[in-house]
C-alpha cells in the first residue's frame, strides 16, 4: 500500500483529522457527522443504501487505523461515531431539535454502552470498533422514533 493511500485511509478513519483534536474526539466526530448529514441523500432508501456502503468502508478504515496507531480502538478513530450518528439520524426530519436529541441520545448510549453495545465493542478489529457505535446509533434512532410516536404524532 502506498504512503498516500495509507494516509488517505487514516484521514478518513480520523474524520478528516477531527480525531486528532484534544479533549473529546468521539464528541467532535459526532458533531462532524451532523455537518456531513446534510450532504447525504434525502430519500430514506438512498440514505440507508449509502450507510450500508459506508459501514464496510468504515470498518476497513478503522482496522487499518488500529494497525497504524498500534492500539486497540484508538481514540483518534472517529469514523465509528460518524457512522453511528448517521444511523441515529436516519428517517428523522432535519430539525435542530431532532439533531440535538439524536446527538445527545447517541452520545449517551455510546458512553454508557448498555447491552449488547459493550459486547460488540469486544469484537476484534475494525468491525468491533464500528459495530458498537452502529448499535448506539440504532438505540438512539429507536428512542427518537418512540418519542416522536408518543409526543408528536397526531
Amino acid at each position: 500500500m502506498s504512503k498516500f493511500v495509507k494516509y488517505l485511509i487514516i484521514f478518513l478513519a480520523t474524520g478528516f483529522g477531527v480525531g486528532f483534536l484534544l479533549g473529546a474526539p468521539g464528541t467532535y466526530g459526532s458533531i462532524l457527522a451532523i455537518g456531513l448529514y446534510f450532504f447525504l441523500p434525502k430519500s430514506n432508501l438512498a440514505y440507508l443504501l449509502s450507510l450500508i456502503v459506508a459501514i464496510p468502508i468504515g470498518c476497513f478504515a478503522a482496522a487499518k487505523a488500529e494497525a497504524y496507531f498500534q492500539k486497540k480502538d484508538p481514540s483518534q478513530v472517529v469514523i465509528d461515531e460518524i457512522l453511528g450518528m448517521w444511523l441515529a439520524m436516519w428517517t428523522l426530519r432535519p430539525s435542530i431539535l431532532n439533531l440535538v436529541l439524536a446527538f445527545f441520545f447517541f452520545r449517551l448510549f455510546d458512553i454508557l454502552k448498555p447491552p449488547p453495545i459493550r459486547q460488540l465493542e469486544k469484537i476484534p478489529g475494525g468491525i468491533g470498533i464500528v459495530l458498537d457505535d452502529i448499535m448506539a446509533g440504532a438505540y438512539a434512532l429507536l428512542l427518537m422514533r418512540l418519542l416522536q410516536l408518543c409526543f408528536f404524532h397526531s
